[in-house]
């Protein structure tokens, strides 16, 4: 009989160590190091059609040919824009999440509405519990089979059975194999059960999605290894007392990563939201100072966001300066770019900045909208409606050009706006538009057209 083999993991990071210790000295986190057990008793299983003796054999690049499977349909819109136009065969992908965001339920729409033979199998919910919720989204699927399972030996059992085209796992954490004897959840279970499917992915041509649980930091739960493992890693966002989700690809071997999907959470599952400008800018009719709209881009998808600044005297000695969805640093960037300037005074008082719909904006496209909404806001003025703007701010004072501006301009001219603010040194692809364009070189000049 041959030894135990074991080994220590920190539960936190995934890192190894030969022997225990009280802190891990990559992630610095207390009491996460545990024993595992890490030795295999028999060798892995081969999966059904596969040849236990084949070897692979080196071949030149020339002479290898391109697939031609086409990428699969999940029939979403906005997960095929973020996956790079669909599934693509033999990939894995990860999907990671808060808890109680929508992960099951979305990847349960997904598989029902799928018009391929897709297996579900759940080690979190029983068939009924499954059913119920079925039953809200997508009643009348005939192509989606239930499985609920933990162990991998009898998975594969019941995929050489059903045959599926797609395989969805909910989650990974649950999973365990008999070849290694940690509990599920831990780090070597986690690392061999997706080696396993990883194989049977490759091997068969078969998609597979694993959702996966997040760590208090918001990382996937697990070994690092396991997103360096993956072919896809998908972030599914938002707050769970809002109805808007956003799913973004923090990793991706067949597309973009910068593609974002939008969604918006129903009674009845997720509907997408094909054009996010609509739900991203408020409907007042009422002329309000401190907002700006701000003209972005998330991949390839335009977007039209609404800033939000207010500009107060600060009640306590040390002024306050607070940010949602923008990058704090950057905020006291600009205010120093006006004090410096353009001769505002805004050392003293607070300022506070948000960045409507529940989004986080990187795009430096939108800080003459932050200029213009806390400009606003310190004279309490209202800028016109039916304006928005797309440049960056430097820190001599010039209004900087950004890339692909044609894009924001007819994004904008498509919901109805009249003028635009953008760089003096844009270079458009075409003399007219249908939206008034204003350009400006500096900060100042951005002041003397709005406020005189």
């Amino acid at each position: 009989m041959a030894k135990t083999k074991t080994t220590f993991f920190c539960q936190n990071c995934g890192s190894q160590f030969a022997k225990w210790q009280g802190q891990c000295t990559s992630c610095k986190e207390w009491n996460t190091i545990a024993e595992e057990i890490v030795q295999k008793s028999t060798p892995a299983e081969v999966f059904i059609g596969q040849d236990s003796k084949r070897m692979a054999k080196p071949a030149q690049i020339y002479d290898i040919s391109a697939s031609s499977d086409p990428r699969m349909d999940t029939k979403n819109m906005e997960l095929n824009r973020v996956l790079g136009g669909g599934l693509v065969p033999g990939s894995l992908t990860l999907l990671g999440g808060e808890p109680g965001i929508g992960k099951s339920t979305l990847m349960l729409q997904v598989a029902l509405h799928l018009p391929y033979k897709t297996l579900y199998v759940s080690g979190e919910e029983s068939a009924q519990q499954i059913k119920m919720r079925a039953q809200r989204i997508h009643p009348d699927s005939k192509d989606c089979y239930v499985l609920t399972e933990t162990k991998t030996q009898n998975i594969f059992r019941n995929i050489s059975e059903v045959q599926p085209d797609i395989l969805v796992i909910d989650s990974i954490q649950t999973l365990q194999t008999d070849y290694i004897e940690s509990s599920p959840g831990s780090i070597s279970q986690i690392r061999e059960c997706t080696s396993e499917l990883i194989r049977f992915a490759k091997e068969t041509s078969t998609p597979v999605i694993l959702i996966g649980h997040i760590t208090k930091d918001g990382h996937i739960a697990g070994p690092k290894i396991l997103e360096h493992m993956v072919d896809t890693v998908l972030q599914f966002e938002g707050d769970r007392n809002h109805m808007y989700r956003i799913l973004r690809a923090n990793k991706n071997r067949f597309g973009s990563t910068n593609e974002l999907g939008i969604y918006e959470m129903q009674a009845n599952g997720l509907r997408e939201v094909s054009n996010p400008s609509e739900i991203l800018i408020s409907k007042n009719d009422e002329d309000l100072s401190g907002t700006a709209i701000a003209a972005t881009l998330e991949g390839m998808r335009p977007l039209l966001i609404e800033i939000q600044a207010l500009v107060s005297t600060a009640v306590y000695g040390t002024p306050q300066r607070s940010t949602t969805g923008y990058n704090s640093k950057r905020l006291n960037m600009l205010l120093a770019v006006l004090e410096k300037r353009a001769g505002f005074k805004l050392g003293a008082k607070d300022v506070f900045l948000n960045v409507t719909g529940g989004i986080s904006v990187d795009d430096p496209a939108i800080d003459l909208a932050v200029v213009a909404a806390v400009l606003s806001s310190n004279i309490d003025i209202a800028i016109e409606k039916r304006m928005c703007f797309a440049a960056e701010v430097g820190l001599a004072g010039e209004v900087r050009p950004v890339p692909r501006v044609d894009q924001r301009i007819l994004e904008a001219e498509k919901l109805g706006f009249e003028r635009i603010v953008i760089s003096k040194h844009c270079k458009l692809p075409k003399e007219t538009y249908g939206i008034e364009i204003i350009k400006v070189s500096k900060v100042n000049d951005v002041v003397k057209h709005l406020f005189g």
